[in-house]
């Protein structure tokens, strides 16, 4: 049976929103002694994911 991915579509803030968390998170657990191996993990995914550019449409006219 495969695994099941996900594609997360975010934009600039968003991004760096969800990258500050994820440091604060890896900073919470080094301070609690445990493994950050996971989020570390996420960090690097996060960062090094390809940048895509989409067309949004917003009250009927193209932005």
């Amino acid at each position: 049976m495969r695994e099941k991915t996900f594609h997360v579509y975010v934009d600039s803030h968003d991004r760096s929103l969800l990258l500050q968390s994820l440091v604060e998170l890896k900073n919470l657990l080094i301070q609690q002694g445990r493994y950050t191996d996971c989020v570390d993990e996420l960090i690097f995914k996060v960062i090094n994911a390809p940048l895509k550019k989409i067309k949004t449409i917003v009250g009927g006219k193209d932005e």
